[in-house]
């Protein structure tokens, strides 16, 4: 019923910048709050980057902080992350995730299918 659909990914050199675009379609009435995470190798624990909530409150995981801006537009109920002097560690697969409501009543959490950006040093 919804789908959210992550693009901008790639290879980018150190220091170097990305953004992030995540769309989110499909049978919706409300998006509550929508983040970026990623996981950085197989098996490890997919880690959060930065949420925001509907209203524009931000949260970013230490290892960000200063470095990457997240950001929503909710009539195009997308959400960015920008991305600015990237590190080798920040190598992963970075995934959208948001809480969706379809009805007006319940929200469901919704994940993209990931997108895969590499730094090289």
């Amino acid at each position: 019923q919804v789908q959210l659909v992550e693009s901008g990914g790639g290879l980018v050199q150190a220091g170097g910048s990305l953004r992030l675009s995540c769309a989110a379609s499909g049978r919706i009435f409300s998006i509550n709050n929508m983040g970026w995470y990623r996981q950085q190798a197989p098996g490890r624990q997919r880690e959060s980057v930065a949420v925001i909530t509907r209203g524009g409150t931000t949260n970013y995981g230490d290892s960000v902080k200063g470095r990457f801006t997240v950001f929503r537009d909710n009539a195009k109920n997308t959400v960015y992350l920008q991305m600015n002097s990237l590190k080798p560690e920040d190598t992963a697969v970075y995934y959208c995730n948001a809480d969706v409501s379809s009805s007006g009543y319940n929200f469901y959490n919704y994940w993209g299918q990931g997108t895969q950006v590499t730094v090289s040093s």
